[in-house]
């Protein structure tokens, strides 16, 4: 996707940045139109998110030691 991101201040901005994508894409979506796979994608995209911030979370408690 890019390059790994490994100061802290670039982990932020790079959940920051996939925050605001997932929220274009909420707010992109009609709600008339919406069906399960569009639902499935919203729910692959906070599960990405988590599992980066959890990765990003345990680097900084690596680093504080």
């Amino acid at each position: 996707m890019g390059n790994a991101v490994h100061d802290k201040d670039s982990q932020l901005s790079y959940l920051k940045n996939r925050l605001n994508m997932f929220l274009e894409v909420l707010d992109s979506m009609d709600p008339e139109s919406t069906d399960v796979e569009d639902i499935d994608r919203l729910l692959n995209m906070l599960d990405e998110l988590e599992f980066k911030q959890e990765q990003f979370k345990k680097d900084w408690n690596l680093k504080r030691v």
